[in-house]
């Protein structure tokens, strides 16, 4: 499936290296890259089945050790109605937003959905975190996934299941604002100095009544 303005489809079989230098706005990735300036943004569409999409949804839902997430806001921790799991090679927790996260032991149907993601990015992972809005009255706000414990300009993967969502991105300085629909079953790669400088967010929405999954797979040092 083409991707956004038209972009070709990904060639699955397709190894890229990841371990060279290139300039912060050089794509490795055969997609359009959707920001102006200062990092990299890759929409590849859909890289999975309907079937598969369904299958495994409703497989996760169900058996994945669901938490709530905790924020702290004005030094009080608020847990969240949208809920997290925490996958890694690394037996460390994972730090943001002044809270942690213990991981736990991959399932076969996360290791699958990996695998995808590393056919069509060329990039291996070893860390995973899934969010689960049950709808669209759940979302994230701005922030950037900048911890010092990620890969530094490393490329982050998001895989997205069920309900499609709005997805932004913000400019730190500027405030240049861009946003892309992330259809169900779509993988978009988020890589250079985009963290540095871009602030991105899955915006609340009462017209989605359907949940979303969000893979998100990183490499933690």
């Amino acid at each position: 499936m083409a991707g956004l303005n038209g972009n070709k489809k990904v060639d699955s079989n397709a190894k890229i290296g990841w371990n060279i230098y290139m300039d912060s706005n050089f794509s490795l990735f055969p997609s359009e890259n959707l920001l102006p300036f200062d990092g990299i943004a890759n929409y590849l569409g859909v890289v999975m089945s309907q079937e598969i999409l369904t299958q495994y949804l409703k497989i996760m839902t169900d058996s994945l050790p669901w938490q709530q997430d905790e924020v702290v806001i004005y030094g009080k921790k608020i847990l969240t109605q949208r809920k997290v799991v925490w996958f890694s090679d690394h037996q460390k927790p994972y730090g943001y937003s002044r809270t942690s996260k213990l991981p736990t032991f991959w399932t076969k149907e996360v290791i699958a959905l990996k695998e995808i993601v590393e056919k069509h990015s060329g990039v291996s992972f070893n860390s995973c975190l899934a969010n689960y809005y049950h709808s669209g009255e759940e979302g994230m706000s701005w922030h950037s996934d900048d911890e010092s414990s990620l890969v530094p300009q490393g490329c982050i993967a998001s895989l997205s299941l069920g309900a499609e969502r709005r997805f932004d991105f913000k400019h730190k300085k500027n405030r240049t604002k861009i946003s892309i629909n992330l259809e169900p079953g779509s993988l978009l790669l988020m890589s250079g100095e985009i963290q540095t400088h871009w602030l991105h967010a899955l915006p609340k929405t009462k017209k989605v009544k359907s949940p979303r999954i969000n893979l998100t797979f990183r490499n933690m040092v």
